[in-house]
């Protein structure tokens, strides 16, 4: 599948709902590093402060994010990911002193339909780490929100 493949269809409405997953280059586990998951976090925050979108639900993978996003106003979801990613990709480029792509082209988004129970997407995005092993309590992982949780 490529990039071009993945905007086939793609079509945004503000007020809608998307599952949403963005990559890292090369799935690079650079979220392993605290100081970069909540860089990501703060401009997560920036995306709800200017009014773009909210977050519902989310969490922090150590090479990739997921989250639950409600748009705004007259908000574009590919512009709006796009803006988030490009903000992030050069902070946290700048944080590690490197230079070059930190995100894979794209993002994988799904719109929820009204059947869809919101809640159950929120508990299986946050659900991540145990899927993976990489905690085995909720609690003891430390990048994830929301709203319902």
């Amino acid at each position: 599948m490529t990039y071009a493949d993945l905007r086939k269809g793609r079509f945004s409405e503000p007020g809608r709902e998307y599952l949403v997953t963005a990559v890292t280059h090369g799935r690079r586990s650079v979220f392993d590093d605290f100081h970069v998951a909540r860089l990501l976090v703060h401009e997560m925050q920036r995306v709800e402060s200017e009014g773009k979108a909210s977050w519902l639900a989310w969490v922090i993978m150590p090479d990739h994010v997921h989250g639950l996003l409600s748009l705004n106003g007259e908000s574009d979801l590919a512009a709006t990911l796009n803006d988030f990613k490009g903000r992030s990709a050069r902070a946290i480029n700048r944080m590690l002193g490197r230079t070059g792509a930190f995100w894979q082209p794209g993002f994988h988004d799904h719109a929820l339909r009204k059947e869809e129970d919101r809640l159950v997407v929120a508990r299986y995005i946050v659900a991540n780490p145990l899927r993976a092993g990489l905690v085995e309590r909720l609690g003891d992982y430390s990048h994830w929100d929301s709203v319902w949780l």
